[in-house]
């Protein structure tokens, strides 16, 4: 899979506005557009070999979801967007993928972008922006590349399970982000898992991997928090949004999605006070090692000064010492030596100090 940036901000400077510039990757070589046609008495699924087919369900009777997957190709989302009278303004915020969250409502459609996320093979989030544009028949959603979490409802959908097939494209777009964000929970679940393995690490062998290991996580949790708390706002404007092309019954289900954005939103907080609490706690330990160290230190050096200290007094080469000419001068000192030192170790035991 080719991860080759295509376009980057600095392209898009001095251009006017809607000026379509993909900023991102280009994951394929080629974009394909993708349909899922449907009533509750028929489902055809099909991929398109021309963008100029998607035109027949613009005006059908039926709900059409019709998929991109691939923004590199801004000639063919310029074209889509001519076909469906999609704004500039609104394909520009398709295209570019470092863009926030965001709804905006349109004379004829209502635009919405969030962040699908997923966990990657050396246990990071991938992240990865998808648009959504709803229309009086139809939902078109457009992905930087193929693969999702949008399976279980095409799975749903051709299987004709749950209410979707009665529903009309409003409970469509409900649905994509119900689903997006139920996939939040799976990345809140992840993160919750390491939090529990580091602090088994931390009580019992930390090191210092542990430590570099909390700082992804807490960056992890501003990646996560950044793509909530506007898709927060945005549900709600949602909610709250007077247009024709959502019903009332799709508002209260987007308000069921409020509330699990709020839920996700307490499951970040609390790893995070819990990564704050491991920190500190491997801090405690580490500090509780050196004290330890620095305890024999002081108890060795506390034994080592009086036998340093009588052997110096008796190196001295003075004359007249009268320890010098006893017999039994030299094994006195040496008695000495052993004899403090036992003494001292017999009063730090009894003070509790080993």
């Amino acid at each position: 899979m080719s991860k080759t940036t295509t376009d980057s901000r600095n392209d898009k400077a001095g251009l006017p506005p809607g000026a379509l510039i993909h900023v991102g990757k280009k994951f394929a070589e080629q974009a394909k557009v993708s349909v899922i046609d449907y009533t509750n008495n028929q489902f055809i699924k099909t991929e398109l070999t021309n963008v100029s087919e998607a035109a027949d369900y613009i005006k059908s009777d039926t709900v059409s979801w019709i998929n991109i997957d691939g923004l590199h190709d801004t000639k063919l989302i310029a074209q889509l967007g001519k076909m469906f009278e999609l704004h500039p303004l609104l394909l520009e915020d398709v295209l570019n993928t470092k863009h926030r969250p965001k709804f905006e409502e349109f004379e004829e459609s209502i635009f919405l972008t969030l962040k699908m996320l997923s966990i990657g093979e050396n246990r990071e989030i991938v992240n990865e922006q998808v648009s959504l544009v709803l229309g009086k028949s139809w939902v078109i959603s457009f992905q930087e590349q193929e693969g999702d979490i949008f399976d279980s409802m095409r799975t749903r959908l051709e299987s004709k399970k749950g209410n979707a097939r009665v529903k009309g494209p409003d409970y469509l777009l409900y649905r994509l982000i119900d689903t997006v964000v139920d996939g939040y929970f799976l990345i809140t679940d992840h993160i919750a898992e390491e939090v529990d393995r580091l602090e088994d690490i931390i009580i019992n062998s930390p090191n210092e991997r542990s430590i570099a290991r909390i700082q992804e996580l807490k960056k992890d949790l501003i990646k996560l928090r950044r793509a909530i708390s506007p898709l927060r706002e945005a549900v709600t404007t949602i909610q709250n949004s007077s247009s024709e092309l959502f019903q009332p019954e799709t508002s209260r289900y987007l308000g069921d999605v409020h509330e699990h954005l709020i839920q996700v939103t307490e499951n970040i907080d609390n790893a995070r006070d819990m990564l704050i609490d491991l920190r500190d706690v491997y801090q405690s330990g580490q500090n509780n090692r050196l004290n330890e160290v620095m305890k024999v230190l002081t108890i060795m050096s506390s034994i080592f000064i009086p036998m340093t200290f009588i052997a110096g007094i008796y190196g001295m080469n003075f004359q007249h010492m009268p320890e010098l000419q006893w017999h039994y001068g030299y094994f006195g000192a040496l008695a000495l030596m052993v004899i403090i030192p036992v003494v001292m170790l017999v009063y730090f035991k009894k003070k509790g100090w080993l």
